[in-house]
């Protein structure tokens, strides 16, 4: 239920109603924006009367929300959440760009491979220490010595660091070194994964599943909020279809549905979506057109011998042109790149 206060309700009007609904055993999650001051409440919800609390002089509207997720709820949050991450902002209009390679592979190859996606304009470096495979024979990671490379490269550039988390014994080391945790597609729905890193206050950047629809990878968001932790990123990476040309099918579409129902800023991971680094380009700047928030891009120096990924990932002078592309569409759609 959403229970929407009209502009200029006094705090001792709002508080008055915030201990009722609380007395009533609900969650009051207030949210104050610029042209919206909303309590969103959480819980059982069969015992308030919304024709008694619409009665209130300073209520302007009551609305139930229909959906299962509420703080991922657009009508819990009608403002766009926007992220600062060591300065690097995600939502509300700024246009986030996290690139690097699929895999840490050498301690050189992450250090060149940052400082040519920091010339050429990227907000983030992108990098994988932990790799989950579809094959046990593939390459795995470097793992703890890929994070302690990753955090090399931050001092080198000041690229804040993203990469994925696979299991919870190693949360502690990731909540320690790392700017922005990623929850892979295979790990959308490890609800026990998702709990503990919503008891983290580091932000999630949530893959969606491969085969998971837009509701469920809201749910999964609401795992994570439900345990205290809202500063969510979503990403849109393609999802599994009878095509075969391309390694998944980009579903551009959920960018603005996803903004519709959703406050949280949503990204999208073109190099994932295609398998084919030729691609990348072209759903990079449709993924801008339709609304996204972000891209998350595969950048290696020399992809014909990546240990991971190469087929996806494109050379640091092709993200630099790219880049300038994105930046003449930012000004068109009046984005912050």
């Amino acid at each position: 239920m959403i229970i929407v206060l009209k502009p200029g309700t006094e705090e001792i009007e709002c508080a008055k109603i915030k201990n009722k609904m609380t007395e009533l055993g609900c969650e009051v999650n207030e949210i104050r924006g610029k042209n919206h001051h909303v309590l969103g409440l959480v819980g059982d919800t069969s015992r308030i009367d919304a024709n008694l609390i619409a009665s209130n002089r300073n209520v302007e509207k009551v609305m139930h929300v229909q959906e299962p997720y509420k703080k991922a709820n657009r009508y819990f949050h009608p403002e766009d959440t926007i992220l600062n991450i060591n300065g690097a902002k995600i939502g509300g209009g700024n246009f986030a760009i996290m690139a690097g390679p699929c895999s840490v592979e050498t301690k050189d190859q992450i250090v060149h491979t940052a400082k040519a996606v920091k010339a050429a304009g990227a907000h983030f470096l992108r990098g994988g220490a932990f790799k989950p495979r579809t094959s046990p024979y593939s390459f795995q990671g470097l793992r703890e010595e890929g994070l302690d490379l990753l955090k090399i490269a931050r001092e080198e550039t000041g690229l804040p660091i993203v990469t994925e988390l696979m299991t919870i014994d190693t949360i502690d080391r990731f909540v320690e070194d790392v700017d922005v945790i990623q929850i892979g597609a295979r790990n959308m729905q490890n609800f026990d994964l998702l709990k503990e890193v919503g008891k983290t206050d580091k932000p999630i950047l949530l893959k969606r599943g491969m085969s998971a629809t837009i509701e469920e990878l809201l749910m999964a968001a609401e795992y994570i909020m439900s345990e205290g932790n809202e500063n969510i990123v979503l990403c849109e990476r393609g999802i599994r279809t009878f095509e075969k040309y391309t390694r998944n099918t980009l579903d551009l579409s959920a960018i603005p549905m996803i903004k519709k129902k959703s406050h949280l800023p949503v990204i999208v991971d073109p190099s994932h979506a295609a398998g084919l680094w030729w691609l990348v380009e072209p759903l990079a700047k449709a993924a801008m057109a339709v609304g996204a928030d972000g891209l998350m891009i595969e950048v290696h120096h020399d992809p014909a011998n990546a240990k991971c990924d190469g087929q996806q990932s494109i050379k640091p002078e092709k993200f630099q042109k790219l880049m300038g592309d994105l930046k003449n569409m930012a000004n068109l759609f009046n984005i912050k790149i």
